[in-house]
């Protein structure tokens, strides 16, 4: 019996030959970007290539090797080493023991596959990998050429297969019943601390795996941009904002919701307008269209509405793994990326009301030949009570 089999639950969320379909594609990329091979360090990279999900990975760089003719190798701290072949699909793993020897060994892999002199990609933007990680795996291969390749994971990963899909919709399906909760459960006096266990609790019930809370906040307290939640009630005529995002399998749905208990003019107006960016938005969202020109759409809409300084993040990223990860594709002035059937977009626009408060709403989309299309049935307007 294989060692690994023996360990109850434990392995990989998908069929092996998921995994290696994406490593195919982006040693594909690998080779149209003119290098000889590729480290991937950021923990959401190399969890959408092998299932691992990066335990341990703050002792060091795990960086996985990828290169044409050479299996996927995992160099990682000997003390992770079964955990890493039990939850991935990985089964060339180089183990290396103290931090200070991670350069060292490193080195000597891709010594051992002729790389010592040739052109390696690295993330170099993400986390998960240090300035001086670079120098010493520098010092020990004088020769080799390092090249920043942080977006090249992302660019394959931004088009998913169906089974990640439909990994999206199961979480989708539990952020939806959070939603709910966060509605049914709002009155005066209830704290965001008391909301987030219910909502969690409700997820929980409902059969989901995690709920990934970004966001939670009540009141004044709504001027925090990714406020956790406090022990803050709420009162009679203040904002509630949640962003949160159901999870599958490392994947996650997030979506912004707005609440208001009784009346407030200015949170109705933004969340009235940052619907009106979306909907302009998405009916331009469609393969071919630039990621800037999303964002450019969206800022047109919140300029024409008088209040330009209202509009201070970006329209939207690409999803997946992670919710998301450095090297991903951004909405944002100056990225040319254009968009692809397949891709998964949340788009949260968030707006700043005359105090400071940040109030909005978001879609999580699937870019299909057709458009847009929402992956959620929540409504996006704002829920009064």
């Amino acid at each position: 019996m294989d060692q690994m089999s023996a360990i109850p639950l434990s392995g990989v969320p998908f069929p092996k030959s998921e995994y290696e379909r994406r490593q195919q594609k982006v040693l594909q990329a690998v080779t149209s970007a003119g290098l000889d091979a590729l480290l991937v360090t950021a923990l959401g990279h190399a969890r959408y290539l092998t299932g691992y999900y990066g335990g341990g990975t703050y002792f060091g760089p795990f960086p996985l090797i990828l290169a044409p003719g050479h299996a996927p190798t995992y160099v990682v701290r000997e003390y992770e080493v079964q955990t890493v072949r039990a939850y991935s699909c990985v089964s060339e793993i180089v183990p290396y023991t103290q931090e200070r020897d991670f350069a060292k060994v490193c080195g000597d892999v891709l010594r051992g596959y002729g790389l010592h002199n040739k052109r390696v990609g690295l993330e170099l933007r993400c986390w998960n990998i240090t300035p001086s990680d670079v120098y010493r795996l520098e010092a020990e291969l004088p020769e080799m050429r390092v090249i920043d390749a942080t977006e090249l994971v992302g660019s394959v990963a931004a088009v998913k297969s169906e089974l990640e899909l439909e990994a999206m919709r199961t979480a989708m399906a539990m952020t939806e019943v959070a939603v709910r909760k966060f509605q049914e459960a709002l009155r005066i006096g209830v704290t965001e601390t008391e909301m987030s266990a219910a909502m969690h609790c409700a997820v929980k019930s409902a059969g989901g795996e995690d709920l990934r809370l970004v966001s939670l906040a009540f009141g004044e307290r709504t001027k925090l941009a990714h406020g956790l939640p406090a022990d803050n009630p709420i009162n009679c005529n203040e904002p509630a904002v949640t962003e949160i995002g159901g999870m599958k399998s490392g994947y996650a749905a997030g979506l912004v919701r707005t609440a208001v208990i009784g009346q407030n003019a200015e949170v109705e107006s933004l969340v009235g307008l940052s619907n009106e960016a979306l909907d302009t938005a998405i009916e331009m969202i469609k393969p071919g269209v630039e990621a800037e020109e999303v964002h450019a759409t969206v800022r047109k809409v919140i300029e024409r509405s008088g209040r330009p300084q209202a509009f201070r993040n970006k329209a939207g990223y690409q999803t997946g793994i992670h919710w998301s990860e450095r090297g991903n594709m951004d909405l944002v002035p100056g990225v040319k990326q254009i968009l692809k059937a397949g891709m998964t977009l949340h788009m949260p626009i968030m707006l700043f009301g005359e105090k400071g408060h940040i109030i909005g709403c978001s879609d999580h989309l699937v870019v299909t030949e057709l458009g847009a299309k929402s992956l959620s049935d929540a409504p996006r307007m704002l829920y009064r009570v």
